[in-house]
């Protein structure tokens, strides 16, 4: 992403089978946690952040389904903690979602003006994989990232994962959707030198729902 970082990760360029399929009246599926808490704000406020562990991704994935996402429809307000170097950065920004094709699709249109950035996410559920992947467009630029960071929802958080090389080296990146309750949700993107024994945060926003 320019001007953001130089990771390469998630935000930075910027028919299906009739024995699954959910109607558009059903696409908000129940992706929260069982006993999920609300945001908390002093997490990024903190001079030094601190951050919730990350999950282990499953040996096996619980197969995707439309409406998977359908907990960002809508309009929100969104709180952004940006690493740059050793320090962090704190903005604000917006964005509105909307489930597309019977919720087999999913966008995302993010504004930050504070930054002059905007961008779009685009969701998509292979029908047949019953996997989900997550990829990102850089108004700057308008080039879809391939082949996008892919996953499924666990335990009521989404983690989507990919792999990137940087100067020889293999580097694990991850995008987390958690903490989703009722208006409220986060994202956080890490990234492991080390095959995933040790995550770095990257960027963490805390979505509040607005319409």
């Amino acid at each position: 992403m320019p001007g953001m970082s130089t990771l390469p990760l998630r935000r930075h360029l910027l028919l299906a089978s009739a024995g699954w399929w959910l109607a558009p009246s059903t696409l908000r599926a129940d992706t929260r946690a069982p006993g999920t808490t609300m945001l908390d704000d002093s997490m990024i406020d903190a001079e030094v952040p601190r951050f919730d562990p990350v999950p282990t991704p499953p040996a096996t994935a619980t197969p995707g389904k439309p409406g998977d996402f359908g907990f960002l429809d809508g309009r929100w307000r969104i709180r952004h903690l940006k690493r740059r170097g050793d320090k962090w950065d704190r903005f604000d920004g917006e964005a509105r979602c909307w489930s597309i094709l019977a919720g087999i699709g999913h966008v995302e249109e993010l504004l930050i003006p504070a930054r002059d950035f905007s961008g779009l996410g685009l969701r998509m559920l292979d029908v047949e994989k019953r996997q989900w992947s997550d990829h990102w467009v850089n108004a700057k630029s308008g080039v879809v990232t391939t082949p996008g960071q892919t996953g499924s929802f666990e335990a009521g958080a989404g983690l989507f994962a990919s792999t990137y090389d940087d100067s020889g080296k293999t580097m694990h990146s991850m995008g987390i959707w958690d903490r989703i309750g009722d208006g409220v949700c986060r994202w956080r993107q890490v990234y492991s030198a080390d095959g995933g024994k040790n995550w770095r945060h990257d960027w963490v926003m805390h979505w509040r729902r607005v319409g």
